[in-house]
């Protein structure tokens, strides 16, 4: 068969027009709420020295570098200079991620707010929720905030609490939910609170779009977590994950702040009766 012309069109199955459209005007929405609450847009690099924290995420290696999982460590940098509200939206790379709510490229909202703790950012991720829920005219979901020991002891055993939460509890979280106060041993880069990470995640329509938390300061602190991650990963047979010094150089000049992620496409999915993430992207 001869190559088609060029500018012709070919038929995409894949692509869903409508769903495109309306992915653009929720980054609109999304885009317009930060900048009537004062944040400013950032741009970090996609490929870093180091592109993972947590034992059980795989970065995506180029060379000696890799692509980032998630532009945490460098928005920190960013808010330890001294902007004090950011944002930014933008690719994040996970190996060994596949499935309906998964993929290995996807895209990311993060942001982090100087002086406030998660109760603020609990009320700022429902507002602009709501925002871009009214962009493609659904109606602003009602969120209900339960502690994670409302729903499953903190005292199980982490193997069993993990296998509990997502065979047992996850499937139950189908309205508009804010889980909070998570066990302390899953604190990742959270900040402590008694025995509890002082941290949230949120739920829409049976899908957890968001992961929350209040900073830890302490850069000693940081790297000891760091080392028992690594310890953890070559008990696994997996190599460790490099260390970022500049951010954690940056921790202990970075203000008392929280930060959170929102996966952009599984917002998209929900709010227009997707099914999985491939019918919300461009493959």
């Amino acid at each position: 068969m001869p190559p088609l012309p060029s500018g012709s069109p070919v038929a995409d199955a894949a692509l869903d027009a409508a769903r495109l459209r309306s992915r653009a005007r929720i980054l609109r929405a999304i885009r317009r709420w930060f900048d009537d609450h004062g944040y400013l847009e950032v741009h970090t690099p996609a490929l870093v020295p180091a592109g993972a924290l947590e034992p059980h995420l795989e970065a995506v290696q180029v060379g000696p570098l890799q692509l980032h999982t998630s532009p945490e460590f460098a928005m920190k940098r960013v808010l330890a200079a001294g902007l004090g509200r950011i944002y930014q939206i933008g690719p994040c790379f996970r190996e060994e991620e596949a499935g309906v709510h998964h993929s290995r490229e996807f895209t990311m909202l993060e942001w982090y707010r100087a002086g406030a703790g998660t109760p603020e950012l609990m009320d700022e991720v429902e507002a602009l929720i709501g925002a871009a829920a009214k962009a493609v005219g659904r109606a602003t979901p009602r969120f209900v905030r339960r502690s994670v020991a409302s729903l499953l002891p903190h005292s199980l055993d982490p193997d069993e609490w993990f296998f509990r939460w997502v065979d047992a509890v996850e499937p139950t979280l189908t309205a508009p939910t804010i889980v909070f106060d998570y066990p302390d041993w899953q604190a990742a880069l959270a900040r402590r609170r008694g025995h509890n990470a002082d941290r949230f995640e949120v739920y829409l329509g049976g899908v957890e779009l968001a992961n929350a938390f209040a900073e830890e300061l302490s850069s000693v602190e940081l790297r000891r977590r760091i080392q028992h991650n690594n310890a953890t990963r070559r008990q696994a047979g997996r190599p460790p994950h490099p260390v970022d010094d500049r951010f954690l150089a940056a921790v202990d000049r970075m203000p008392r702040a929280a930060g959170i992620a929102l996966g952009i496409d599984r917002l998209v999915m929900v709010l227009t009766g997707a099914t999985e993430l491939s019918q919300v992207q461009v493959r």
